[in-house]
């Protein structure tokens, strides 16, 4: 490996990892239909433990993969993480039933864990401080993107074979492979205690019988046993998780990086807006496929303008944010995402109307995102001291992956199990009311962000 490595040799490498990782997160999504009649009928609720096990496990491991980057090597955790994550995805393209693809998923799950704070590690690493935010815009645009062109991508492989959404994985993941071990440099370890990897587990239980909860309450019912259990136990565990956190020598969520303002206001406007993000993608292919009969392909290539929104307004943001700061940009971003969302629930109908309905949302649901999820990602580095670049982006990066959980689950239990459809319409109208409601949300939080700017590296936490 040459210690001379580019910066932009870097970025290239990392951004095929976290391209890979974040893309199969939301390429599920137009395969759901084509899953469903693959495995015989799977209801949307079962299925949609495809997008809810990765994200949670994801979530669960990210903290801890972060800080063994950090006190081993954070080159040989992105090179392992790509491993694994291409290894299980040629088995989630082999899999014989749901019980099979969700369990592939979780392995997947944990190859992604331990690239994405690797990637972004060695990222900041490699550049000088700054040109640290340009370079986590870019790589914060291509998760965004990635997440954004899933369905278009999943539509052409679909039309073909579900099975391909997977595959596709293998041949890209061998070359991040050989890439990264050839080219990729080798940053000073830090000394960092063992991760709390009980603490993963309890929060992974926790988040999933929440998820559980939302997701099978409208068939189990809102007040029955099952359901409540799950929400209280799923909470209980969840405030065991924050205590243990709060106490542990190296805990999963580092309760010290909540006190550096821009990182607490970014990492809380991301969650929220991920989660009507995650309920805006899954609403409107299924909606497409289902509602008006078209193809995965059809789909897919319908919804590509939004996601070419994405790179366009995130470079224009940047120079944006330089005049105006990051909290008056993302909350533009997350207005103009509502008003896409609004489009839809004004303007889409029982019939197809793709140029009058489908096509405007998806413009401005694109262009939110290319204001908001790379502007809130470089306000959160850049107020990261060097020594938590890894921990602390695995700290951004949970909030999105738990935000993706909610979103899927809040959409399943607004949608709930509609006859006919006229209840049908009523019901995805009621989820994009609430997905429009997030991203204003999310925007209001923005409005937090200080206006103040501070060379990248600059803070250093009390925790520290």
């Amino acid at each position: 490996m040459n210690p001379r490595t580019r910066p932009g040799v870097v970025l290239a490498i990392v951004c095929t990892g976290i391209v890979l990782a974040t893309l199969d997160l939301f390429i599920v999504n137009i395969a759901f239909p084509a899953l469903q009649r693959g495995f015989g009928g799977a209801k949307l609720s079962s299925l949609s433990w495809v997008l809810n096990a990765y994200a949670i496990v994801v979530a669960a491991l990210l903290v801890p993969a972060g800080r063994l980057a950090d006190r081993s090597s954070r080159k040989g955790g992105f090179l392992l993480g790509v491993f694994v994550f291409t290894a299980a995805s040629a088995v989630c393209a082999a899999a014989n039933s749901v019980a099979v693809l969700v369990a592939a998923r979780v392995v997947q799950a944990a190859g992604a864990a331990l690239l994405i704070p690797c990637s972004l590690g060695l990222l900041l690493a490699a550049y000088p401080p700054e040109r640290r935010a340009g370079a986590v815009r870019i790589w914060a645009a291509m998760s965004g993107i990635a997440a954004a062109i899933g369905p278009v991508l999943g539509g052409v492989l679909v039309s073909v074979n579900w099975r391909w959404i997977f595959l596709v994985n293998v041949p890209v993941g061998i070359v991040a492979l050989v890439a990264g071990r050839r080219w990729l440099p080798a940053p000073p370890r830090e000394h960092e205690p063992l991760p709390d990897l009980i603490g993963s587990i309890v929060f992974a239980a926790g988040w999933a019988a929440v998820t559980l909860a939302l997701v099978e309450a409208p068939t189990w019912g809102w007040g029955s046993a099952r359901t409540l259990g799950a929400l209280v136990g799923g909470l209980v565990l969840v405030a065991l998780f924050l205590r243990r956190s709060s106490r542990h020598v190296s805990p999963v969520l580092e309760l010290g990086l909540l006190r550096v303002r821009s990182f607490a206001v970014s990492v809380g406007a991301m969650f929220i807006f991920s989660a009507g993000f995650a309920g805006m993608l899954l609403s409107v292919v299924v909606w497409a496929q289902t509602a008006w009969g078209w193809s995965a392909l059809k789909t897919g290539l319908a919804f590509a303008p939004g996601p070419l929104m994405v790179p366009i307004f995130a470079v224009g943001a940047g120079r944006l944010v330089a005049r105006v700061g990051a909290g008056p940009v993302a909350a533009l971003g997350g207005l103009v995402y509502a008003c896409g969302a609004s489009i839809w629930v004004l303007r889409i109908g029982l019939h197809p109307d793709y140029v009058g309905a489908m096509l405007p949302g998806a413009l401005l649901t694109g262009t939110g995102v290319g204001l908001t999820l790379p502007t809130w990602t470089a306000a959160a580095a850049s107020s990261l001291p060097a020594h938590r670049f890894a921990t602390g982006s695995a700290v951004i990066n949970m909030s999105r992956q738990v935000g993706y959980t909610v979103g899927v689950g809040v959409l399943i239990a607004v949608l709930g199990r509609p006859g006919g459809s006229v209840a049908l319409l009523h019901a995805y109208r009621h989820g994009w009311e609430v997905i429009g409601g997030l991203a204003l949300a999310s925007g209001v939080v923005s409005l937090f962000l200080s206006s103040r700017r501070r060379p990248a590296g600059a803070v250093e936490l009390a925790s520290a």
